[in-house]
């Protein structure tokens, strides 16, 4: 399935900022965006809308070294759904991938490669019935 997204601000270097916003796919469960350089995924951001997985409002950051996924990071109720409007961003410090939600909330997720840039978003997909 095909989501509409809109990207800013690539590649992305600390400092930057990037903006994301979009309409999921009608029926979408999941939505993944990762910041990466060939297999190192630097942050990984899946997005769980509603899902018959039984994850449902729930968003998982993570990060890919070395082919070994890390230790997931989960965060509250999530403020995506699956109709309507979504837009969050991503600011890239030389500690930390700081991410705001559209409802204000904010996750500091570590930058666990200490990596001062980054040349490759890839929005992955939304995923549903």
């Amino acid at each position: 399935m095909a989501g509409i997204m809109m990207v800013k601000n690539m590649p992305l270097k600390v400092g930057h900022t990037l903006t994301v916003t979009g309409f999921p796919t009608e029926g979408a469960e999941r939505f993944i965006m990762n910041i990466d350089y060939g297999d190192d995924i630097a942050f990984h951001m899946s997005v769980w809308l509603n899902t018959t997985s039984g994850y449902k409002d729930l968003v998982v950051y993570n990060t890919k070294q070395g082919g070994c996924w890390q230790e997931e990071i989960h965060t509250g109720l999530s403020p995506f759904k699956q109709t309507g409007l979504f837009k969050f961003t991503v600011t890239l410090t030389r500690e930390e991938f700081l991410v705001i939600l559209s409802d204000g909330s904010e996750v500091h997720f570590p930058n666990r490669m200490g990596a001062f840039w980054w040349p490759l978003l890839t929005a992955d997909r939304f995923t549903g019935r």
